[in-house]
């Protein structure tokens, strides 16, 4: 797992730890000297803590004007045991949404396995963000994964699957990224709807 490093080529456009509204401003990165774990596995030291022992992020990319961000995340998404949930919402989400981001991309590629227990900081990020015309989008995350967040209806509050299963993000500049999502969710139908949308 300490070959997984964050995807690393937007670092021109932005760097969460040199911006002073990101929630993890002033952090500082080894580049050589691997000490987390995810389990007995050593993950790449550029991964961000969110206080959850498998779950890891990086904000990719923040634009605080059309209220954008990215995060990528690494590990074991464990509600059940570690309600990592609730340590993303309260440690990273919560602070950008007092900056004023009320749209985010979920890139869930190295997200190995999900672990479901209720849907209540779900729910309260969903309503944190839609009266502003926010959403949530989980990309690119594995069948397994998306198979899980179905059995508790995550589609009601973030929207995965389809479209968002096989995306080719890495060769967009994130602004163009962050619109195309943007105008997939106006253009056409999501993945999934929400119960009361059926």
């Amino acid at each position: 797992m300490h070959h997984l490093e964050p995807h690393y080529n937007w670092r021109d456009h932005y760097i969460a730890s040199e911006d002073e509204q990101s929630p993890f401003y002033g952090r500082e990165y080894s580049e050589f000297e691997f000490s987390t774990k995810i389990y007995n596995y050593f993950i790449h030291p550029q991964w961000d803590e969110i206080g959850s022992p498998t779950l890891f992020t990086k904000l990719l990319y923040a634009e605080y004007n059309l209220g954008f961000a990215i995060l990528e995340m690494l590990g074991e998404w464990n509600d059940c045991l570690h309600n990592d949930i609730s340590f993303l919402k309260q440690n990273v989400v919560n602070h950008l949404v007092k900056k004023g981001i009320n749209k985010y991309i979920l890139i869930g590629e190295n997200v190995l396995n999900f672990h479901f227990s209720d849907d209540c900081y779900y729910e309260e990020w969903y309503e944190d963000i839609t009266d502003d015309g926010g959403w949530m989008v989980a990309v690119n995350f594995r069948q397994h994964v998306l198979d899980e967040m179905n059995k508790i209806h995550l589609y009601n509050y973030l929207h995965y699957g389809g479209i968002y299963n096989d995306l080719a993000w890495r060769t967009l500049k994130p602004k163009h990224f962050c619109l195309g999502i943007e105008q997939s969710l106006l253009n056409q139908l999501p993945a999934y709807k929400r119960d009361d949308e059926h």
